[in-house]
């Protein structure tokens, strides 16, 4: 496994996470919260679904905290 591969394998985006967490039904929706400023990573509302997530992140989402754990 190169350093590259080591890397992309500890991040998730944030629209994929919220999918595999089932907060969100498709990434469509994903996308209108995300952008809709419904979401919060550490603290601060995140408009980006592509936001790079890492293992000890925290997510907010309609008032419930969900920790990254990759």
């Amino acid at each position: 496994m190169t350093n590259t591969d080591k890397k992309s394998s500890n991040m998730i985006r944030l629209g994929q996470f919220m999918k595999w967490q089932n907060l969100v039904q498709s990434g469509g929706e994903a996308k209108i919260r995300i952008q809709g400023g419904e979401v919060m990573v550490n603290g601060c509302i995140e408009t980006r679904r592509g936001r790079q997530l890492t293992s000890g992140d925290r997510v907010t989402f309609n008032g419930q905290n969900y920790e990254v754990n990759l």
